[in-house]
């Protein structure tokens, strides 16, 4: 990952797609890591939710490593995979792709990591993951 230009995932459509705008950036110009894990979280708590048809909550996320800085006007997409379901958990894995500005021909990974979610009830208290339909 990092430095060489990749293609977006062919096959599937990306769950999110934002541009960063100028209040995203730290004092150096480039994207904030935490604007970027954010939305990756939101990426994944889309398909999380989707399968446990109900609420959620993100319990753990295993390390972001940063490649690429991304810039405003760079195109993010967030494609996401699942990866395990358990009784009450949901684990998926986001990658994240930059199309670089202003062509958005270039493609570069960003990042990737993976989130665990665990489905919950109007309490907040864990519950099971439904089986699939």
């Amino acid at each position: 990952m990092g430095g060489e230009t990749v293609h977006l995932p062919t096959g599937r459509e990306p769950v999110l797609r934002v541009m960063p705008a100028p209040a995203d950036v730290n004092i150096n110009g480039d994207v904030f890591g935490g604007w970027i894990m954010s939305h990756a979280d939101i990426a994944g708590a889309v398909v999380a939710t989707r399968r446990a048809r109900g609420r959620i909550a993100t319990v753990a996320v295993k390390e972001f490593v940063f490649a690429e800085p991304v810039m405003v006007g760079d195109l993010l997409s967030f494609y996401v995979d699942l990866v395990r379901v358990g009784r009450t958990s949901i684990t998926v894995t986001v990658e994240v792709f930059a199309q670089r500005r202003p062509g958005l021909t270039d493609v570069v990974k960003v990042t990737e990591a993976t989130f665990t979610y665990v489905a919950i009830d109007e309490r907040g208290r864990p519950r099971p993951v439904p089986p699939e339909r």
